[in-house]
Parts: structure tokens; C-alpha cells; sequence
């Protein structure tokens, strides 16, 4: 059974279809379907220890760790748990993400949601590439703790175009490792349709951009309109008042009245 559902999943990596060359795409099929689709840019900074120049005191430098266009992945697709896994420059780095769909009641009655649960980020120190001369080197894990990340509605795809900062806790002295998304579009659960995304759901951040940048216009088109109708009451009022009966100068031609 487990050699029968082996074959029936595929993992793509689609990441040279993107314009972009920092962007990642990576799709996972099952019983040829998309269950979980994913693009975004990542890169990683991570701080470590290396010898001054006296070589008895540590100070610390900083690794940025991009995700490699060439990561090898794998993936698994659930009802209410997904996860997807990449690994670059012979293992050296692993990315693990965990996501997790769950339903609460609202005020409108039972809705579902999915999240970004856990993240699990493993580098190793001894890699040449990103790391120079680190004290100690080896493999290390950094992890979030009671992640509660990209909150989506269910049967929608999460995007954010915005740069959002995730901190990670090292077993290296609990060092802080920081995990830079971009450029998002991601979708672990509930895809309509074999490689197609979900209705988006854009991130507070875009949402707010996107309001800054139509605000002027929406201000500039209330000001027209009371501009126009401005004008409007204005002309309606002339037009009124000059056909209306003008009252003599003259005292003579009252001489009628009476």
C-alpha cells in the first residue's frame, strides 16, 4: 500500500517558469490532482560565531541563505494537515512547512481556515558556501513556536506580494534566525483545480498598499463630484432667481397698485 501511494503522489519543482529568478514554485500531486501549490521567495539570515582577530574573543557574523532554485522537495497532502519539505546544496539546508486547517464558530456560525503552523529550518555551519570560518560548525535546527502564520478562509489561496519577517529560535544559544518571505502565493489545501489557485487573499499588508495607492484617486473623484454638483446647485439657482418677477426701481410704476 505504501509503494501504491508513493507512485500516486508527484512532487514539480516549476521554480525555472518564473520570471524572477529568486522566486520558487513548487506544486504537490496526488492521484493526479494538486493538492498543494506554493510560490514565493525566501532567504534566510542567520547569525553565528567565528574567532576575532586575537582569537579569544567571539564575535558574530551574519549568513544570508537564499532558497536555491534547484531545491530537491517532497510533500504530503491531508484533510486538515499538509507539509512540504525542500532541501539545497546537498542537504546542507532543510526547510520544513507545516500547515494546519482547522473550523471555529463566528457570529455568522461555523467557518474553517488554514494557517502556517510550524516551520523547521536546518543548516549546517561546515557549508563553505554561506558560512566563513564559523567556531564549532555543525547542524543546527531553528523552529517557531506556536506559529500562527498567513491565516487564510479555507478554499482560498493565501498572497502577499510584501516582504514579511518570521523569527526563528536556534538550538545554536538560541540564536534568532530570521526567515524573509516575498512575493507569496500559496495554497495547501482545497485547490479547485489541477494547478490552478484558489479566490487570493490578500495579506493586510498588500491590502493596505493597495488603499493608499487608489485613496487619491477616490478622493479626487468625491472632490469632482462636488465640484459638479457644486456648479449644478449653482447654475439651477441662476436660472431660478433670473426668471423670477424683478421688482421696480421706479416708485411711478407702482402707481397701479392699490
Amino acid at each position: 500500500t505504501a509503494v501504491r501511494l508513493a507512485a500516486e503522489q508527484e512532487v514539480e519543482n516549476l521554480s525555472g517558469l518564473s520570471p524572477n529568478p529568486e522566486k520558487d514554485i513548487f506544486v504537490v500531486r496526488e492521484n493526479r490532482t494538486t493538492c498543494l501549490m506554493a510560490e514565493f521567495a525566501a532567504k534566510f539570515i542567520v547569525p553565528y560565531d567565528v574567532w576575532a582577530s586575537n582569537y579569544v574573543d567571539l564575535i558574530t557574523e551574519q549568513a544570508d541563505i537564499p532558497l536555491s532554485r534547484g531545491a530537491e522537495m517532497k510533500g504530503k497532502c491531508g484533510t486538515n494537515e499538509s507539509e512540504l519539505e525542500l532541501s539545497w546544496l546537498d542537504h546542507a539546508y532543510t526547510l520544513k512547512l507545516s500547515f494546519l486547517k482547522e473550523g471555529h464558530n463566528t457570529s455568522r456560525g461555523p467557518e474553517a481556515s488554514w494557517r502556517l503552523s510550524r516551520i523547521q529550518f536546518t543548516y549546517d555551519t561546515s557549508e563553505r558556501t554561506y558560512f566563513k570560518d564559523a567556531v564549532s560548525p555543525g547542524k543546527h535546527t531553528a523552529s517557531s513556536h506556536r506559529l500562527s502564520a498567513l491565516v487564510t478562509p479555507a478554499g482560498r489561496s493565501y498572497e502577499c506580494q510584501a516582504q514579511q519577517t518570521i523569527s526563528l529560535v536556534s538550538s545554536d544559544h538560541q540564536k534568532s534566525v530570521q526567515l524573509l518571505l516575498s512575493e507569496v502565493r500559496l495554497q495547501p489545501f482545497d485547490i479547485p483545480a489541477d494547478f490552478v489557485f484558489g479566490e487570493e487573499h490578500k495579506c493586510p499588508v498588500d491590502q493596505r498598499e493597495q488603499l493608499e495607492e487608489t485613496l487619491p484617486l477616490i478622493l479626487g473623484l468625491i472632490l469632482g463630484l462636488v465640484i459638479v454638483v457644486t456648479l449644478g446647485i449653482y447654475h439651477i439657482h441662476h436660472k431660478l432667481t433670473a426668471s423670477q418677477a424683478q421688482i421696480p426701481r421706479d416708485r411711478s410704476q407702482y402707481k397701479h397698485m392699490g
